[in-house]
């Protein structure tokens, strides 16, 4: 189904939710829809064992969230270089996933955390973010998939692009222990299986290369509640936030599929009628 404008979105939901579930759903859907999502990117990067992926990878097993402003900075640049960000500043002040790894030419090099903290604090203009020259074309849109999860990281990417939607997905607790349970994953290519629905072919192994699914670290029952505290605790501002702004939108239900046909039924309001 084709957009009549463009669409500029985020998913909110605690971690287990089915935000990836809703994300592939509705790329699938609206084939205009561009994805990015701020988990993907770091476990590529812990994968990868780049500095980033290596700072963070404790704490991610742990449960903890990583700092939200090196996370805002990588991801308004990682929209900005897929061209759905057309703001205009320096090519120097650009500092993406790949040049946190490796010191790319144009790139910020920090000797340490500080500078990191010095750079990223600063005003948006001094750190290479011009005002946004944003069309409503659909075809610059574009969906953020668990970012941000911080009112402090909502007003910063607001200095940037503004939002229409924001989708706060909910489900019960219980459920989504009792999902995260039976997950299994193909580490490099981030496909999600399911012992109870959507479970593999061949049970632990991945049906298109064959090769061995994992558990991720942060399944782990008490890995989880930690998690799930410290996004309760960040959520509420975050979705006052915008719901201040008049482009909240919440969701309730026990699965994906009885999601699903809500949130399709939302997002064609909003771009498509």
């Amino acid at each position: 189904m084709a957009l009549r404008r463009a669409a500029r979105v985020i998913l909110v939901g605690a971690p287990g939710v089915g935000k990836g579930t809703q994300s592939e759903r509705l790329l699938r859907r609206f084939p205009q829809l561009s994805s990015i999502s701020s988990g993907d990117l770091l476990r590529y990067n812990v994968q990868q064992r780049t500095p980033l992926g290596i700072k963070v990878e404790s704490v991610m097993k742990s449960g903890g969230l990583v700092s939200d402003d090196i996370i805002l900075r990588l991801i308004s640049n990682e929209l900005t270089q897929r061209g759905w960000l057309n703001s205009t500043h320096p090519a120097g002040n650009v500092l993406t996933l790949a040049s946190s790894a490796l010191s790319a030419e144009g790139a910020h090099s920090f000797q340490d955390d500080a500078e990191v903290a010095a750079f990223l604090s600063s005003p948006a203009q001094a750190r290479g973010f011009m005002q946004s020259q944003l069309s409503n074309d659909p075809a610059h849109s574009f969906l953020l998939d668990g970012f941000p999860r911080t009112a402090t990281q909502a007003k910063r990417l607001d200095e940037i692009v503004p939002i229409n939607l924001v989708v706060s997905l909910k489900t019960p607790v219980e459920v989504i222990l009792e999902r995260i349970s039976g997950r299994w994953v193909h580490e490099p290519s981030g496909r999600v299986y399911n012992t109870t629905f959507n479970a593999p072919k061949v049970p632990g192994i991945d049906d298109v290369t064959g090769e061995p699914l994992v558990r991720r670290a942060d399944d782990d029952e008490k890995v989880y509640l930690a998690r799930y505290k410290k996004f309760q605790e960040t959520a509420e501002p975050l979705l006052e936030h915008y719901a201040r702004q008049g482009v909240l939108w919440e969701v309730e239900g026990m699965s994906s599929d009885e999601i699903t046909p809500k949130l399709i039924s939302e997002f064609e309001r909003h771009f498509v009628e």
